[in-house]
């Protein structure tokens, strides 16, 4: 273990580079020098002569949307490492299991609808949103023979797409009844995954929140490695099941609904990455963890420079970029499933 120290510093290395491209590639061309200058400037206090406008562009508007999309994708790949660990499912995400659309829900529904009437943040409602759903997957998984069996993980993937289509259908509902057309056209296409009005307010919320559920991962990896072989086999060997179940769901559905309350719902990060990590560094998540994190954090904040480059002009939804590539994914692991079967 002690020869593998240079991990962690390559890994932020790694991070900050994914982190410093984001910052550099945009709709609007922008020198590499300007960008370099810019971040002296604000972080180390020099003093070069630049244009407000170019300065403004990096600071205030790509550097945040970069450290958001890299908290988001890292967020997300970690809650679906873990629901795919508890589940033994290799198909468990926040998304298919309706905990996005429970965050979405808990969102609208306080932003929209005006539950709380202010005194309840969009975070909190996206919280209880995600908490809501979960729970009502997990009751419905049960009522129909859920369990640790292959019947069983494919029962809570069969309720989790139905609390997902009931949370969305919801959060339409909402929408529809409370909104105007234009509150109803941007709710729409933050629900897609928008990091458009992303600034430094949703980067203090979204990095603490992303390294906790880091650090709190990386604290519970003996536990997540020893739920590979069930919850019997975990309680077996000192485990706490029942406590780490309900702390590690809990942190699931506070990080999903926090960037959901961000960013909106992007599908298919926490499916993907997991599987994408395990093929590079195996299925200890010793080194799992911090390999997804890095992974989800790199690959949304190279889904979100797609999304501002690839149509000139205009800007994709995220969720649009994380289909079109989380599709294909989830076809392969269902065929790789197969035939192992």
């Amino acid at each position: 273990m002690a020869r593998l120290w240079w991990r962690w510093p390559a890994s932020l290395v790694a991070l900050a580079a994914a982190v410093f491209a984001g910052t550099c590639i945009g709709e609007t061309p922008i020198p590499l020098s300007i960008v370099v200058q810019t971040l002296a400037n604000k972080v180390l206090g020099a003093a070069y002569p630049l244009d407000p406008i170019d300065m403004g562009i990096v600071w205030n508007y790509r550097l945040p949307r970069a450290l958001v999309a890299a908290s988001c994708g890292a967020g997300l790949a970690l809650s679906g490492l873990v629901l795919q660990s508890l589940l033994r499912n290799a198909l468990a995400d926040p998304y298919l299991l309706g905990i996005s659309a429970g965050a979405s829900t808990g969102a609208v529904t306080v932003t929209i609808a005006g539950l709380g009437g202010g005194a309840v943040s969009m975070s909190l409602g996206a919280f209880a949103g995600a908490v809501t759903a979960f729970l009502l997957v997990a009751l419905l998984a049960r009522a129909a023979g859920g369990g640790v069996s292959a019947r069983g993980a494919g029962q809570i993937i069969l309720a989790g797409i139905a609390g997902s289509q009931l949370f969305n259908a919801l959060t339409s509902f909402i929408i529809t009844k409370s909104a105007n057309a234009e509150q109803a056209r941007g709710i729409m296409f933050w629900l897609l995954g928008n990091l458009s009005g992303v600034r430094w307010p949703d980067v203090t919320l979204a990095v603490p929140v992303a390294a906790a559920g880091l650090i709190a991962c990386v604290w519970y990896a003996r536990a997540l490695d020893a739920f590979a072989f069930g919850a019997e086999s975990a309680a077996s060997l000192g485990i706490p099941v029942r406590r780490v179940q309900i702390v590690l769901i809990g942190l699931t559905a506070l990080v999903t609904a926090v960037m959901v309350s961000i960013v909106g719902s992007i599908g298919f990060v926490g499916l993907v990455i997991p599987h994408a990590a395990r093929f590079v560094v195996g299925v200890r998540h010793g080194r799992l963890v911090p390999a997804t994190a890095l992974t989800g954090a790199a690959f949304l904040i190279a889904a979100d420079v797609l999304s501002r480059t690839m149509i000139p002009g205009q800007v994709l939804p995220i969720g649009v970029i994380t289909a079109l590539v989380g599709a294909p994914a989830f076809a392969l692991i269902l065929l790789r499933g197969r035939r192992r079967a």
